[in-house]
């Protein structure tokens, strides 16, 4: 018997078509206003660390795409019981992340790479399971960057640098995401 569903096949679909439109317009028609900001602020700190704006391009690019093929996956029912308790556990590790993100913000003194790095380690880690069965190789490599990318010591050491030239990013970043929190959105 043959093995077709149109629903997975318009599932592929969608996935692959918002993968190949992930640029501003798309971001805005998935993303809110203060998410978007908040990538703005991320995709100019990279710009600057990096020296690449290509480069810079290509990880916000990544992320987007990974946001929109979970939102279709989720969108689609595609998640086990199983996979649904790994989301919510990493949807509290996420907010524990941004919290600690701003609370290293807002006391000064209290930075510490290892722990950001870590937090962000464990959310790679979680996300790179949900979409084990789900995603291609390809996905899962462009997670892999995003989080590399934003959990390198030498990166979060010269974002949170007081004295540092992103300095008024972090704060953008920071209080995008304290608004995020305090609405449920994140």
């Amino acid at each position: 018997m043959e093995n077709f569903s149109s629903k997975d096949l318009a599932m592929k679909a969608q996935k692959k078509i918002l993968s190949n439109m992930a640029n501003k317009s798309v971001v805005q028609m998935f993303i809110d206003d203060t998410s978007s900001e908040i990538l703005d602020e991320l995709y100019r700190v990279s710009k600057e660390f990096t020296g690449n704006r290509t480069e810079a391009q290509k990880v916000i690019k990544d992320l987007v795409k990974i946001v929109v093929k979970i939102a279709v996956l989720f969108r689609h029912n595609r998640f086990s019981e199983e996979e649904l308790k790994l989301a919510q556990t990493f949807k509290k590790k996420l907010q524990q992340g941004a919290m600690t993100a701003i609370s290293f913000h807002e006391v000064e003194f209290t930075f510490d790479k290892a722990v950001m790095s870590e937090i962000l380690t464990a959310c790679r880690d979680m996300m790179l399971k949900l979409v084990a069965t789900h995603l291609t190789p390809k996905s899962h490599g462009r997670i892999n960057h995003v989080f590399n990318h934003y959990s390198d010591p030498e990166f979060l050491t010269q974002l949170y640098n007081p004295d540092g030239p992103f300095k008024s990013n972090l704060n953008k970043i920071c209080n995008g995401l304290n608004k995020l929190l305090e609405e449920g959105k994140l």
